[in-house]
């Protein structure tokens, strides 16, 4: 590409790539990425960004398209990979001035060279970082905040590279460049902090920018540039130097307001500060162990006296709390049990944090984190009244405590007070003792203590275990509060049925819970719709106790789902109903069958909820999950609810529909449990099975549900079903058997087996294409114990229960490897007798000797060799269902099902009354010659058969190539016959 020529031609095409208008926009685009390979390019695009005087959205443009080329052709094994001469020169071009004036432009040019050096620096890049350190010592403004902004992206990056040979790389650029980035740091620190006069911002601004980058600089150095940095002077001086430094910005401040041009840095440099502190510690707990006592002192002075008053922001005591908390609870520091067990800077560490955290500080740090900082603020009550959705939605859950305050307040306090909670039980027990009785709701102050204090109580819940009775403080104080409808008191109500939920699974009285549904049935009611939505998630949290009993909660369930369902209706948004869904969702699960009364209103106003919630997704999982719920529930009724369940899982299931991201896993679940209750086919769920075949093509972690809601049709209606998709159904599982694990290839075949058992008429020949992979399987003697005992199963099958296909099979079969249909047969059983032991499953080796047996009487000579091996697999099916009558002493086969006998139920089932598939599946059982036949009975029908037909010497020389244990074990069950 000649540069001079391509440079207008590559402007032209990148201004047009700028247009609005797509038809100028397209084609423009589709040149470019032509371009992307083509020799020259890159510097053509250098040219054109490093031009101050072109259009800034050309610029912009030409540099995303070179820091995108850096990740595609820069590599050398990379096709189209850019020559090693042009690398050279861009190379060159890239670090000759730091001169860009527009920032977002310097960003993206030092990010593209920190991606090159990731790749080039040191070894085809030296020039690279003593470029940089000459260019930051400038003093032209200008070149040397890019040339610092590039320095802090390079390090950056190569702090990032993981490999063994990259980090020593990095260990010998960090010892070789630290002394010089400690002094440039601190030459731009004590440059912000003596302009005296906050009043010039931009000159501060300027000032304090290159400060920050040259701290950002030293914290990747410090954190990643040494493999015990505690050995290294430097590095631990400048460690020691954030304390201090840390106090002047802090200082600074002061003078510094809220509206400053520089305020939003300064913070942001303080952060910064407190950001190589965390890292440090958590890459280097040992190293650390010299900062320990600073540390702590600093943190817990601006956080828990009056050093921090009119300095500390919000989100530095959220720094400062998270690094005492690091410190408390940082395994390094932890000595084992046996404390000679412990290495010596575990113990050091240790004795230092034992020396600072004594009882006073503990106590103030106690007291503090209670009566100051758990307190309700103004900004927080405020928004109680005029948002209660949102302020009942606060972020409290996941890495919030890193960011937020008042989670990070509570996460502090639950691990001081797990760590210490011998010294700090009592204080807490103590703050308990003084608030006994009602409060003066005039006392706002006295309220917001008392909700404090019981913020705590239910934070450190597991912790006081043995320390508080909590039934008789629950009858005594907590319930009495509950009953107190004050306005003024309704943070008290939140605060306690809150409470309340915190312990139900730590200590609460089974006879006490008909007390604590009053309360919740009267709390749902109450004046103050936060209060509502506390009491909601104590009731999910009491429902899904192991403690939960069904009979103790059916007096109140009228009550309590209408009230939520109420509820449900009058918050409006999106997260809130979710959370009341999941609790109607919970209710109804843990109830079963006994919600049937109840769920009419809200059956009929899910249609309309699902409508509203079109553009909210996370919403529309939880209505599914309600439904799953709500389906298993109603049973068979669940068939009235049709017109709106099928089109719902219609929807949720079509992978051509974008809400299936979303949805899909739900929706296939409440496909299952739709047709496990259903009582019958109707046309609307048989068409959906149309979503069935793509999702197949998926073979995605869903295959398993998908198996699952194809033997849900199989058992519901295997005719109607088969004869509309069979076809399409067995050109998938062939699909599918070329590709996935050998599990799932099981989960086919099982499938498959189903269609047989359901259907021995039809299923052989809808599935005809599947089996002769089954047959050559067998004779091939599959290696996978599971696979094989699967082929078994469904060849099992057909040779039992459709012999006329099981011949045609073998016909087909000896056509397609050009072989004897009898030396084919006698593989076969051959492979089956050695092979049995593969099968596990009882009913399956019953299976396998009903089958073998049926090709009993014969005069096949094949068969007749094979006379051994049938009787041998015939013995050993009845040693697994034969049970012995001690009084009669006869046998009998176990797995023979009388129509009115019930099956086993497990222990899980016990409470679960059967679905309609589980009757389904009871009336294919009393159908299917495992349970029909007996094995006993069969075995002697079909002996004294092949006597009849070979005559009485016959069947003798037959009978002599049985072994003789065998033949006497055989007796023994065929006596009384």
């Amino acid at each position: 590409m000649d540069l001079n020529s391509a440079s207008s031609v590559v402007l032209r095409v990148l201004t047009q790539a700028t247009s609005q208008d797509t038809a100028v926009l397209k084609p423009a685009e589709e040149q470019l990425k032509q371009w992307e390979t083509q020799p020259g390019f890159y510097s053509v695009l250098l040219n054109i960004f490093t031009n101050h005087a072109l259009d800034i959205n050309v610029r912009w443009l030409a540099v995303l398209y070179f820091k995108n080329g850096i990740d595609r052709y820069w590599r050398r094994v990379a096709p189209h990979a850019i020559s090693e001469e042009e690398k050279s020169t861009l190379r060159a071009g890239l670090i000759t001035n730091f001169n860009e004036p527009v920032n977002q432009i310097a960003t993206q040019i030092a990010v593209l060279i920190a991606k090159v050096a990731r790749l080039d620096c040191p070894r085809q890049w030296p020039e690279l970082i003593p470029t940089l350190i000459e260019s930051v010592k400038v003093q032209e403004d200008l070149r040397q905040h890019r040339a610092l902004l590039t320095f802090y992206h390079v390090t950056k990056t190569l702090a990032s590279k993981r490999l063994a040979a990259d980090r020593k790389l990095f260990y010998d650029l960090a010892s070789g460049i630290y002394s010089f980035a400690c002094s440039l740091w601190n030459h731009h620190t004590d440059t912000f902090l003596q302009q005296n006069s906050p009043r010039d911002g931009a000159a501060l601004l300027n000032s304090l920018e290159r400060t920050l980058l040259s701290l950002k600089v030293l914290r990747k150095l410090t954190v990643h540039g040494f493999v015990e940095p505690h050995k290294n002077v430097e590095v631990m001086g400048f460690l020691h130097a954030i304390f201090e430094r840390l106090k002047q910005f802090l200082e600074f401040s002061r003078s510094v307001g809220s509206d400053h041009a520089c305020r939003d840095r300064l913070e942001k440099t303080i952060i910064l500060f407190t950001k190589v502190l965390l890292d440090f510690l958590d890459q280097h707990p040992f190293s650390f162990t010299q900062l320990i006592q600073r540390s702590l002192e600093f943190a817990v002075g601006y956080v828990f006296t009056e050093a921090g008053e009119g300095v500390a922001f919000e989100r530095f005591i959220v720094q400062c709390m998270n690094l005492i908390k690091m410190i408390v609870k940082n395994y390094a520091y932890k000595p084992s049990k046996n404390f000679e067990d412990s290495s010596p800077e575990t113990l050091e560490a240790h004795k230092i944090k034992m020396a600072f955290f004594t009882y006073p500080t503990l106590t103030e740090i106690c007291r503090r984190l209670v009566t100051h900082y758990f307190l309700l603020t103004e900004e927080e009550l405020t928004m109680w009244e005029e948002d209660p959705e949102g302020f009942t939605a606060e972020e409290t859950g996941g890495d919030s405590w890193k960011y937020s305050l008042r989670p990070c307040t509570e996460v502090l306090f639950i691990d001081i007070f797990h760590e210490y909670n011998q010294t700090l039980t009592p204080v807490l027990l103590e703050m308990v003792q003084t608030l006994q009785g009602p409060t003066n709701v005039d006392n706002t102050n006295a309220l917001l203590i008392k909700d404090a204090v019981y913020n705590a109580v239910g934070l450190a819940a597991y912790e006081l275990f043995d320390s508080v009775d909590f039934d008789q403080w629950f009858k005594n104080q907590l319930l009495p509060e509950l009953h107190v409808t004050h306005n003024r008191y309704k943070p008290l109500r939140r605060r306690v049925i809150w409470l309340i939920g915190q312990w139900i699974s730590v200590k609460f009285k089974s006879d006490l819970r008909p007390m604590l549904y009053e309360a919740i049935c009267n709390l749902l009611q109450d004046q103050d719709l936060v209060v509502r939505i506390e009491t909601a998630t104590t009731l999910k949290l009491t429902v899904d106790d192991f403690e939960f009993r069904t009979e103790q909660f059916l007096p109140y369930l009228d009550t309590v789902f209408t009230l939520l369902f109420q509820l449900l209706q009058q918050v409006t948004e999106c997260d809130t109903k979710m959370h009341v869904l999941h609790v109607l969702s919970c209710v109804i699960e843990r109830v079963s069958v006994q919600i049937r009364p109840y769920v009419g209103c809200l059956v009929q106003y899910l249609p309309l909820l699902w409508k509203q919630s079109e553009e909210h997704n996370m919403l529309r999982c939880a209505i599914l999950t309600t439904l799953i719920h709500l389906v298993q529930g109603l049973g068979a009724d669940s068939k009235n609810l049709y017109p709106f369940l099928l089109p719902v899982i219609q929807l949720s299931t079509d992978v051509s529909l974008p809400p299936h991201v979303y949805l899909l896993e739900d929706g296939l679940e409440l496909w299952v449990v739709t047709l496990e209750n259903s009582p019958c086919l109707t046309p609307e769920l048989l068409r959906i099975f149309q979503n069935m075949s793509p999702l197949l093509e998926l073979s995605s972690e869903n295959l398993r549900t998908c198996f699952k809601i194809i033997n849900g049709y199989i058992f519901l209606s295997s005719t109607e079903f088969l004869q509309t998709y069979a076809a399409g159904l067995c050109q998938s599982f062939c699909e599918l058997l070329k590709e996935i694990t050998t599990e799932g290839q099981v989960q086919v075949l099982k499938v498959v087996e189903n269609v047989l058992k359901v259907n021995p008429g039809l299923g052989p020949q809808m599935f005809q294409p599947i089996l002769p992979g089954v047959f050559k399987g067998i004779i091939d003697g599959e290696r996978y114990p599971v696979v094989m005992s699967t082929y078994l199963g469904v060849m099992a099958r057909v040779l039992l229960q459709n012999t006329g296909f099981f011949s045609s099979l073998l016909s087909q079969m000896a056509v397609k490897v050009n072989r004897e249909m009898d030396q084919l047969l006698g593989n076969m059983i051959e492979m089956w007798v050695d092979r049995m032991d593969n099968i596990t499953q009882p009913e399956r080796r019953k299976l396998s000797a009903l089958a073998l047996l049926s090709l009993l009487p014969s005069d096949n000579s094949v068969i007749q060799d094979k006379f051994c091996g049938i009787v041998n697999i015939s013995v050993e099916g009845l040693h697994d269902v034969m049970t012995e009558d001690p009084e009669t002493r006869t046998y009998k086969d176990c797995m023979l099902m009388s129509p009115c006998e019930e099956p086993k139920a497990s222990e899980e089932e016990e409470e679960e009354p059967p679905t309609e598939q589980d009757k389904r599946k009871k009336r294919l059982a009393l159908k299917d010659p495992v349970h029909t036949v007996s094995l006993q009975q069969f075995v002697y029908e079909k002996l004294k058969a092949q006597q009849e037909l070979l005559g009485e010497l016959g069947f003798q020389a037959l009978m002599e190539t049985v072994d003789t244990e065998i033949v006497t074990q055989l007796q023994e069950f065929l006596q009384g016959f």
